[in-house]
């Protein structure tokens, strides 16, 4: 797992690569604090711990339920195996969470600071009118209709 931004983000206009890297800085450690200071390997960790910890619980108390104290330790295996398997899974998720959140603030960052924030599709650039009207843009198309052609905007 990566333990900075997983996202791109480019210098301002008119900004030194210097001050981009200062405000890559900055924002790396507001990002870092907004995440609880968490990095997503300690995310993945703790959560893996906490279901194998609940799974071999919950399977000691059902294995003594059903077959009294030996059938205790046969529970805690099951449920240790069972709390491993789920918490990888769930581990996965912690990591991808903490991530996602420190990427959304990193870019909130790096935006607010002037900084360019690359984003997918396409762009357009319309110029207002020149009688002091409102430009609007061009409903969205149906679902399922096909893409406009090259250079139809």
């Amino acid at each position: 797992m990566p333990q900075g931004p997983s996202v791109m983000a480019l210098p301002g206009s008119g900004k030194t690569f210097d001050q981009f890297r200062a405000d890559d800085n900055s924002c790396r450690q507001f990002a870092f604090q907004q995440v609880g200071g968490a990095t997503t390997n300690q995310a993945a960790t703790n959560s893996a711990v906490g279901s194998a910890v609940v799974g071999t619980a919950l399977g000691a108390a059902a294995g003594a339920a059903f077959n009294g104290g030996s059938g205790a330790a046969v529970g805690a295996g099951a449920g240790l195996l069972a709390g491993t398997l789920f918490g990888a899974n769930a581990a996965q998720g912690s990591a991808y969470d903490v991530q996602r959140r420190y990427d959304y603030a990193y870019l909130q960052c790096m935006y607010a600071n002037g900084d360019r924030i690359p984003v997918q599709g396409r762009m357009r650039t319309v110029q207002p009118p020149q009688d002091g009207g409102y430009v609007t843009s061009p409903p969205p198309p149906p679902p399922g209709s096909p893409p406009p052609p090259p250079g139809a905007y």
